[in-house]
């Protein structure tokens, strides 16, 4: 990989950490009117009208015809399936600070996943830092002071389901790679997202007797706002730049970039929500970018990915 290419896959990253740091804000603020699963049907049907759009103006191409399609429907089980469904069940369980913590473990669960199944092992420098990385999340989420550890048993169960959905996802996304583009995966995601989470928000309408009511929370200008930039920047975008990094760059070294997306949440709740900045926030967040610059910058050099797996086959 040259140095241009070399950078690009980190500047994805950099990319899906700050959309995926944002979307807190309006997810937040459509969460004040929306239940989750209906704000997810929403979602990701705001994602697949854009990816259509993008589809017939030609500036994307799709070609799924002869492929193995139910690859991408496995890996869609988890991501976004399972992962949301987990965490929004989870969330609702728990605090925010145990949600966090068990989010923040997803880069070790990818580390693990990856190298028995990928045979992606990280250097021991590289381990140092992302153990760094996550320790930060840790540490930033113990020091809020909110820690009410065992307080669910059930909900940090649930968490743990869709820290492993996510782990599963980063590799069955890397071996993906090898016989679909980026925007492939992206879409055929976004389809069963669509599908799955716009089915479960209808039934629970149908169950509630107001499903004429379905659409009306389109007209609030703010929801609005919060459904074009989830559905269109976290949804398409953001998980487009994943698929891409992890197309080009070890699991584990893609996984530890999510960490980065305490940080931007950090920083957009201080700018945009006045919320208070403490000193451990700027230790933790030192300790992620830390981590997240190691795990980069002490990468060893090995057989790219496609060579590697051509030559397992033969």
């Amino acid at each position: 990989m040259d140095q241009e290419n070399r950078y690009l896959p980190i500047i994805a990253g950099i990319f899906v950490a700050i959309i995926f740091g944002f979307s807190f804000l309006f997810t937040k603020e459509a969460l004040d009117t929306l239940n989750p699963f209906h704000l997810l049907g929403f979602r990701f049907a705001f994602a697949t009208i854009t990816l259509l759009l993008l589809q017939i103006m030609q500036v994307i191409k799709i070609n799924l015809i002869g492929k193995r399609v139910q690859i991408l429907l496995f890996l869609a089980l988890f991501q976004p399936i399972l992962y949301f469904v987990c965490e929004t069940l989870g969330v609702g369980m728990t605090s925010a600070s145990e949600a966090g913590m068990m989010i923040a473990l997803i880069p070790i669960v990818v580390t693990v996943l990856a190298a028995i199944f990928l045979e992606e092992k990280p250097t021991k420098m590289q381990l140092i830092f992302i153990c760094l990385s996550v320790i930060g999340v840790i540490f930033i989420v113990v020091m809020t002071g909110n820690l009410r550890v065992g307080s669910s048993f059930a909900g940090m169960f649930i968490l743990l389901g869709a820290v492993l959905a996510a782990g599963i996802f980063n590799v069955l996304s890397r071996k993906s790679s090898l016989h679909f583009k980026p925007v492939e995966i992206t879409y055929v995601m976004m389809w069963v997202g669509v599908i799955v989470f716009n089915s479960i928000a209808i039934l629970q309408h149908i169950r509630q007797g107001n499903l004429i009511s379905y659409l009306e929370p389109l007209k609030n200008a703010k929801i609005l706002l919060s459904i074009i930039y989830l559905g269109g920047l976290s949804s398409v975008g953001a998980f487009f730049m994943l698929n891409f990094m992890l197309s080009k760059v070890e699991a584990s070294k893609a996984a530890v970039f999510t960490n980065l997306i305490t940080v931007i949440s950090i920083i957009a709740g201080v700018v945009f929500r006045g919320e208070p900045f403490y000193w451990f926030h700027g230790v933790g967040a030192f300790m992620i970018l830390l981590g997240v610059w190691g795990t980069n910058y002490f990468e060893k050099q090995k057989i790219p990915y496609e060579i590697r797996f051509d030559t397992i086959k033969r």
